[in-house]
């Protein structure tokens, strides 16, 4: 499946899907990244690949976020996002709304605070 185009080349964003540490994940990745695994814990980038683009749904997890195909292609035609975080503070569950943005090495960022 096709989410959108590339930030970084001329390639397309697709969903595969992955297995880390037994559970199933998706990875929202340039059709130019070719990645190879030995053991399915540590990928690498093939040496064919010409991109390295890639997104990880379950990127924000700690913040109680997973991104959703919806969320992936929104960000790829809109450049920013804003999602609900959640945050464990001093025993307190704290809910936040920020700002999530493409990054080439991440694959997307939160902007803490404004300019």
């Amino acid at each position: 499946m096709i989410l959108g185009n590339c930030p970084v080349c001329d390639g397309m964003i697709e969903v595969r899907e992955k297995s880390v540490r037994g559970k199933k994940i998706k990875l929202y990745a340039c059709t130019n990244a070719h990645w190879e695994t030995e053991d399915g814990e540590l990928w690498e980038l093939s040496e064919d690949a010409t991109c390295d683009f890639r997104i990880w749904q379950n990127t924000l997890a700690r913040y109680g976020k997973w991104l959703s195909y919806k969320d992936v292609r929104e960000l790829l035609n809109e450049g920013e996002i804003e999602v609900e975080l959640v945050s464990k503070k001093w025993g307190k569950k704290v809910v936040y709304t920020k700002k999530i943005v493409i990054d080439p090495h991440w694959g997307v960022s939160v902007v803490w605070e404004d300019m």
